[in-house]
């Protein structure tokens, strides 16, 4: 009979245990639904813009496009930061939301028409232009390694949405540019291009942690940085790097130098920023 009663009141110690897991597994998931922030940043509803929606409610979780989206908590309400890609279609567009009871939702928002203009380069390295066999086999692995970077979540990061630039320049060539190399199309410019002389400093435009390093074909001397929650930046062309993969940065904390290395006409920064491991424009981070 005792044995009995004991049997019983371990079973339910147990039971109450998993109970108190089982909640504090859904208010830590709930916890981390949002990350309180300070700032947004712009809302553009423009391909290679960001959508900042007020969801009205605390969702747990969303989803555009097959992408996990910022949720944030701004000034006690949490909104939906989403990056617009540049070939999203004009007009209505969903994003799905979770909520911790299990229910679901669908917001809308509308996208307008914007008119990116041409840039036409002169590259006088062929091979960056029409890279052959060899080239394509090395620009397949360092875009595969660039990939798996800007799908990274850092839930323990808070994401700043009000950047500086990261160098003291000329913008040269502005995101969404549809670009030619010696008279061929390629894929729309996807960042900020800030000229300015070779050995330039650097500096980090938000706190966050290096994710990646590396020299790539295009790219040159490159590095990754995730801010948090989706939010995830590059810089290109650079002619040092003066950080390395795990490095903890500061707002201001400089990075590396101006260069002139792989596909450019000249020294200069190719800054990009992405949201739900999509490119936007960079501009709307500024704060000046």
């Amino acid at each position: 009979m005792h044995r009995l009663i004991f049997r019983q009141k371990v079973g339910m110690v147990y039971y109450i245990s998993i109970c108190l897991s089982l909640l504090l597994l859904v208010n830590s998931a709930y916890t981390l639904a949002d990350v309180a922030v300070t700032t947004l940043p712009k809302s553009s509803l423009v391909p290679g813009g960001i959508a900042v929606i007020p969801t009205h409610a605390g969702a747990l979780s969303g989803r555009y496009r097959n992408q996990r989206i910022t949720l944030a908590n701004f000034d006690g309400e949490q909104y939906a930061i989403i990056g617009i890609p540049l070939n999203a279609e004009i007009g209505s567009q969903q994003f799905d939301l979770s909520y911790a009871d299990g229910h679901s939702e669908s917001l809308q928002f509308s996208i307008e028409f914007k008119e990116y203009i041409e840039q036409h380069l002169t590259i006088s390295n062929t091979r960056q232009v029409n890279p052959n066999t060899e080239d394509m086999v090395r620009i397949n692995r360092e875009s595969a390694k660039m990939t798996r970077a800007f799908s990274s979540w850092d839930d323990s990061l808070t994401p700043v949405f009000s950047m500086q630039a990261p160098v003291a320049g000329i913008r040269s060539s502005s995101f969404g540019l549809k670009r030619f190399f010696n008279e061929q199309p390629r894929n729309p410019h996807s960042g900020m291009d800030i000229a300015a002389d070779e050995g330039t400093p650097i500096y980090a435009p938000a706190p966050g942690i290096i994710l990646t390093t590396g020299n790539y074909f295009f790219n040159g001397n490159t590095i990754i940085m995730d801010h948090g929650h989706g939010l995830i930046s590059l810089y290109c062309h650079m002619n040092t790097i003066d950080v390395e993969p795990g490095t903890v940065i500061r707002t201001g904390d400089q990075i590396g130098r101006v260069g002139q290395t792989g596909r450019v006409t000249g020294p200069h920064l190719h800054w990009s920023v992405n949201l739900n491991n999509t490119r936007v424009d960079p501009a709307l981070f500024l704060t000046e």
